[in-house]
């Protein structure tokens, strides 16, 4: 019996390999639940966890784990990409470019130092380029550097970016969260007064859709049809319904305007002055449930066969006493006109009759059960067109070898591009986000769980024989950085919020920005950091490949 157990645990085939894998899943959750003062590993306790089992013998087949941790990579950035990319360009907008600055401030010198201590500490490529990831915890760029350093043929030099890797990556973690306490204490930073002119500046510069109602004061309205009338405020506003008298009217294509009547809808605020011109004065109206016969309801947009189709081509409008007045998609709430186009999980609000409610939601799916069926077309075709993007070589005046976008950089573009698209040709690429979760955290652990594993036979060792110079090296490519782009950011008056929410992103940080975002309830930390997010991404990517060459 204890032979069997020991092949099982000890072997290098396939069950001893899904073993190792599944105890340091099992063993790093575990871990990562464990919380100091408010801080926890997370998914990153696999890392540890792998380590651990394979210091104690726990190693299982070499070439199965080489697989399982590229195509972990994949599945990650894959999801994270997806995720990211309905709101990659209009986190683009406002500070955007100021925020990317910041982060682009914070990578160039953590590889600056990277380099230094590689040319002056006299240590590997291979262990500097896992010490900038490690102190970094950016995980896509460890990958993409041992994908270079396995094409090279550089014996042990993926395991000894692993070992460097996992010395920087502990204070990697916290180092960020350090430097976010010491830029408040150094400012003396009220975040309750930085949260008020963060929402200041936000509903300044934003195109927020408002709730109004437009009384109609121009005689050259009157006797025209709503037909005529959406016409003419296309892209401006969406209207839902008339008020006549005591009475509440569907606005059907047909229905003709007459003198006093009131038509509600929805717009932004920089078209009020064309609306009031064109039909008459707005008014900004507030939340209020309809009585009567009209109803206002929300419906998940699930019709596989009209997915793709804009609300002209859907019709909605014109077979029954109902309009579609917003579209809220990936969080983001928008302006629905003619040629909007309707996609899977889409919400959508709608204004009409409270009898047609239930042949409405028949229509348009409203079956929470279709979006958890798998769409898997777009995954696999996405994989196979990151790898080949990932894989064309970029040549760089000075470098002996050309650079890749590699295994990770060139999935999680063509994931930005999916995810912003939503649809390519008649393929729809939308992932439900239970989906995306799942794949993003199933991605990392074998990832984790492979580096972990890969380098734990001498981490104890690398550990007691210059281990410890290789931590401290990791501190200052973490620390250094940060603190100088905090306090420039914050001399230059960047509001704190944002500020703690891009050095999140631009360590690619997930427990990072736990913290920032417990630092005040607000959105502006995870607004910056999904701003800053795929630039740091893809430069990181680039940068660890760079420094093996440099």
């Amino acid at each position: 019996m204890f032979e069997f157990f020991n092949g099982l645990l000890f072997g290098n085939g396939v069950i001893s390999t899904l073993i190792v894998l599944a105890l340091s899943a099992v063993l790093g959750l575990l871990l990562g639940k464990v919380e100091v003062k408010g801080i926890s590993l997370g998914s990153s306790g696999t890392l540890f966890a792998g380590i651990f089992l394979a210091h104690f013998g726990l190693k299982g087949n070499p070439e199965m784990l080489h697989f399982i941790k590229e195509f972990g990579l994949i599945l990650f950035v894959y999801a994270l990409g997806i995720d990211i990319g309905p709101r990659f360009l209009g986190t683009l907008k406002s500070s955007g470019l100021k925020l990317n600055m910041i982060a682009v401030g914070v990578v160039f010198l953590g590889f600056l130092i990277a380099l230094i201590v590689k040319h002056f500490a006299g240590i590997s490529p291979a262990q500097a380029v896992g010490l900038m990831s490690g102190a970094v915890t950016n995980t896509p760029g460890l990958g993409a550097a041992q994908q270079i350093l396995n094409e090279l043929g550089v014996q042990n030099g993926p395991s000894e970016a692993g070992m460097a890797y996992a010395l920087a990556y502990p204070f990697g973690i916290i180092g960020v969260i350090i430097g976010m306490i010491i830029i408040r204490l150094l400012f003396r930073i009220n975040v309750k007064a930085e949260n008020e002119k963060y929402v200041a500046k936000f509903n300044e510069g934003t195109k927020r859709i408002e709730s109004i109602s437009v009384q109609v004061t121009n005689e050259n309205v009157y006797g025209r049809n709503i037909g005529f009338i959406k016409q003419k405020l296309q892209g401006e506003m969406v209207i839902s319904r008339v008020g006549r008298g005591k009475d509440m009217l569907v606005a059907s294509d047909d229905l003709v305007i007459e003198p006093g009547d009131i038509i509600y809808g929805a717009a932004s605020e920089v078209h009020f002055s064309d609306i009031e011109l064109k039909v008459g004065r707005v008014s900004i109206q507030k939340k209020r449930s309809l009585t009567g016969n009209l109803a206002m309801f929300h419906v998940l947009f699930t019709n596989r066969k009209l997915a793709g189709k804009t609300i002209e081509q859907i019709g909605i409008y014109r077979r029954y006493e109902a309009n579609i007045t917003r579209i809220i998609r990936s969080g983001i709430e928008i302006l629905p006109t003619s040629d909007t186009v309707v996609e899977m999980g889409d919400l959508l609000r709608i204004v009409g009759k409270r009898d047609l409610l239930d042949d409405i939601k028949n229509e348009l799916g409203n079956s929470v059960k279709e979006l958890t069926a798998p769409n898997t077309i777009p995954i696999f075709l996405g994989i196979v067109l990151g790898v080949i993007i990932g894989s064309i070589p970029i040549f760089i005046p000075g470098l002996s070898a050309p650079a890749k976008l590699g295994l990770a950089g060139g999935p999680l573009l063509i994931a930005i591009f999916f995810g912003h698209k939503g649809r390519i040709w008649r393929l729809s690429t939308y992932i439900s986000p239970g989906a995306n979760m799942f794949l993003r955290e199933f991605g990392i652990l074998l990832f984790l769980a492979c580096v972990g594993i890969g380098s734990g036979e001498g981490f104890v060792h690398a550990l007691l024989n210059g281990g410890l110079k290789l931590m401290g090296y990791g501190v200052l490519i973490t620390i250094i950085p940060v603190i100088t782009a905090g306090t420039i950011a914050r001399t230059l008056k960047f509001n704190y919020l944002e500020i703690v929410g891009a050095l999140a992103g631009s360590m690619t940080d997930p427990p990072a920005l736990e913290f920032a975002n417990s630092i005040y309830q607000s959105n502006a930390q995870s607004a910056a950091y999904a701003t800053v997010y795929p630039l740091t991404m893809i430069l990181r990517i680039m940068l660890a490949q760079i420094l093996i060459f440099i």
